[in-house]
């Protein structure tokens, strides 16, 4: 296991007396045969740590929520992928009236779209502090857009679901939203910074040189 997957052995024999890893089946006193499925759990906790960056702690939780058969599959998923953390703007306090203003919005858009969202999720939070901080500086204007952003963000899920799709056990699913929602976001900033230097090049395009015989004659 240790060949096929990269993960030292002393790493792999940590994992079992985590219980991230079940024991294998004994084929002697000392040794013990270790099959795909611990090999899949074992590419899962290396995205986990390698790739989502969490403690050993958080992993655990995503590994109880991979063993529970009985978990429906969007449950198993919002599982892995609230162990990705958000990255919030600085905090604005929860009296104010831009975070006041700010939470009333994002509850709008909610509603507006249809998403199938509970109250207080975390990327509620997330999106209530970044426009509270977007008009605490004075940019209210910026959210006339937040339909546009949006709908961008509906194709992007629509897309990381299908990615998420292919596969169907649930070691592979969980690996895919933790890739896919670390690893993906790294890609939608830089995706987003070329889009807007095409954007402003198209909209702003820089003049021509002025033809140096012209310059010159005055």
């Amino acid at each position: 296991m240790s060949r096929a997957s990269g993960v030292p052995v002393p790493t792999i024999k940590y994992y079992l007396r985590e219980g991230l890893l079940a024991a294998g089946e004994l084929t002697s006193p000392n040794q013990a045969h270790y099959g795909d499925s611990h090999l899949r759990r074992l590419h899962l906790i290396r995205a986990l740590t390698d790739v989502g960056g969490l403690p050993l702690a958080s992993v655990g939780k995503v590994v109880e929520a991979v063993e529970d058969r009985e978990r429906p599959v969007h449950k198993l998923l919002g599982a892995a992928a609230r162990t990705v953390d958000l990255v919030l703007p600085d905090p604005v306090d929860s009296d104010t009236a831009e975070r006041t203003e700010a939470r009333a919005m994002a509850e709008e858009l909610i509603e507006r779209r249809g998403w199938q969202v509970q109250p207080g999720h975390p990327a509620v939070e997330a999106l209530t502090a970044a426009m509270a901080s977007v008009l605490k500086v004075g940019h209210g204007d910026y959210l006339e857009h937040l339909d546009e952003f949006a709908t961008a963000g509906e194709l992007i899920a629509a897309a990381d679901l299908a990615y998420v799709a292919r596969r169907e056990q649930p070691e592979d699913l969980v690996e895919r939203v933790v890739v896919g929602t670390v690893l993906g976001d790294a890609m939608l900033v830089a995706l987003r910074r070329l889009a807007q230097v095409d954007a402003s090049a198209r909209r702003y395009p820089a003049r021509a040189p002025e033809d140096s015989s012209e310059s010159s004659s005055g």
